[in-house]
């Protein structure tokens, strides 16, 4: 059997003791909804040819969310809807845009959605079935980087009953996924949400940072910044920062429809870095937190299996679809296997 370069030997025997070992939450479970990794059932009763159409942003519908609790009981809410979001509320983008689910606290006090208030629901953009499992496809992106920390928003898999109390559309059933909401994650991280224009890179957690920008690399994303927000936006870009006061900040990412692994239909790549399509992989990790490399690299090692285990798991989703995104893994793997290809990517690709 050929030796191993020096560098990656040293990064090998790195990744045993680290494999265990993602970067931990200070304390605290997730909330009670996402405790539970089993596709839950849901009906919403709304407007849905008035949201499809206006798209309100500031206005809240009326409507009714429904499920049955372990026991088997029915539940329901009455809550308020709206649409959410900027690229994907695009009329010509989805059909279906984003939503944003509004309870009431006093409701869902000691029921599965218990701490609930303003939670974002991702939808299927379009009516065609190829979409749910573009829907499972983020979803596994999310749950992929739950694997690698706790410091990452949790997902909870729904298969929604779209009823349009309109009368103009037809019953639907159509997967989607709700996102822990930032006060939530800052909660269970015992730290708070920190809203800013910018920071600086040096000004935020080293570990933490390269970690991200090595998921942001794994998943084939470029759509984002870890430091800025885009134009009129507060920072940053598809990132939430969280500020303890003492340590330094905390950058964590989210919506990952763009990502190569997701390989949405309305995705495009970042004109910006003359990539060919959304599969192209580009590093954009930062080159003063280079120190960090090894570390992150015997991480991501050590959480291989774990990864792929992951992807297996999605039972829900279509035999390609899970083949196609391990293959897509499969590859990043390759990338970390080979020193000249750490070197090419990382070392002399970081900004």
């Amino acid at each position: 059997m050929p030796m191993l370069p020096v560098r990656l030997t040293a990064i090998l025997a790195l990744a045993l003791p680290l494999c265990h070992s993602a970067i931990a939450a200070n304390n605290g479970l997730p909330d009670p909804l996402f405790q539970e990794d089993d596709v839950l059932d849901v009906t919403i009763a709304a407007p849905m040819a008035t949201l499809l159409w206006e798209r309100p942003f500031e206005e809240e519908l009326p409507a009714k969310f429904s499920y049955k609790n372990s026991a088997g009981e029915a539940v329901a809410f009455d809550i308020k809807i709206r649409t959410r979001g900027r690229y994907r509320r695009d009329r010509d983008v989805c059909k279906i845009p984003p939503i944003r689910l509004n309870f009431k606290k006093s409701e869902t006090k000691d029921t599965l959605f218990h701490k609930q208030d303003k939670v974002k629901l991702v939808t299927h953009c379009q009516t065609s079935t190829r979409y749910n499992q573009i829907v499972l496809r983020e979803y596994a992106a999310y749950r992929l980087l739950n694997v690698l920390t706790e410091n990452s928003f949790r997902v909870r898999l729904l298969r929604i009953t779209y009823v349009d109390t309109d009368g103009k559309k037809a019953d639907a059933t159509r997967f989607g996924f709700i996102i822990e909401h930032k006060d939530r994650l800052a909660k269970r991280l015992n730290t708070a949400v920190l809203k800013t224009k910018a920071v600086t890179v040096r000004a935020l957690r080293p570990d933490s940072t390269n970690l991200y920008s090595m998921f942001h690399y794994m998943i084939g994303n470029t759509d984002f910044s870890p430091v800025q927000g885009g134009e009129g936006e507060l920072c940053c870009h598809n990132h939430v920062l969280f500020d303890d006061g003492e340590a330094p900040i905390l950058s964590v990412p989210y919506d990952f429809d763009q990502s190569g692994l997701v390989d949405a239909p309305h995705a495009g790549p970042n004109e910006n870095f003359k990539l060919r399509n959304v599969r192209q992989r580009l590093y954009r990790g930062r080159c003063n937190n280079n120190e960090q490399l090894d570390n992150t690299i015997a991480l991501y090692l050590g959480k291989k299996d774990a990864l792929l285990a992951e992807l297996a798991s999605l039972d829900m989703a279509a035999p390609r679809t899970v083949r196609e995104m391990t293959d897509y893994i499969e590859k990043f793997y390759k990338t970390l296997g080979s020193e000249r290809a750490i070197n090419r990517e990382f070392i002399k690709g970081c900004i």
